[in-house]
């Protein structure tokens, strides 16, 4: 049965919101968003526990705290460690990837220039990430 996500979105660029946000809309998924603008702010949001998502969606090139360095922290956290995080970026960069892995990301999608492409990746992940057991905070 897919279910409804709870979806930590972490992302400088309101645009790259607005094109998340539009992609959800036009497929009908009634997903919960949470946005953050940077991984200083997600952290805040996390700290809280008024929502645990059930996945991150995240960028790397951020202001404050970029991805790797918030991946870092989450993956220290003895319960955030356990959410699946999957990055979302424009970096084809191998060490950026080989360091994403190694702090256990669940997956890495580059964020392709067309548009039908973009909306095929993002169902596709939620899909997969809809159909998944996932652990409950």
């Amino acid at each position: 049965m897919i279910k409804s996500l709870n979806i930590l979105l972490i992302e400088d660029d309101a645009i790259e919101v607005m094109k998340f946000n539009r992609v959800l809309k036009t497929l009908n998924l009634n997903h919960r968003i949470i946005e953050a603008n940077n991984g200083e702010a997600a952290l805040d949001i996390l700290k809280v526990k008024e929502i645990t998502p059930d996945i991150i969606i995240l960028d790397l090139n951020m202001p404050k705290l970029n991805g790797i360095e918030f991946l870092t922290i989450l993956k220290n956290d003895g319960v955030l460690k356990y959410i699946p995080s999957i990055i979302l970026s424009t970096s084809s960069n191998h060490k950026d990837m080989l360091e994403c892995y190694k702090l256990g990301v669940a997956g890495y999608i580059l964020k392709p220039l067309k548009y039908d492409d973009y909306v095929d990746r993002i169902k596709k992940l939620l899909e997969y990430w809809s159909l998944n057991e996932l652990i409950s905070q």
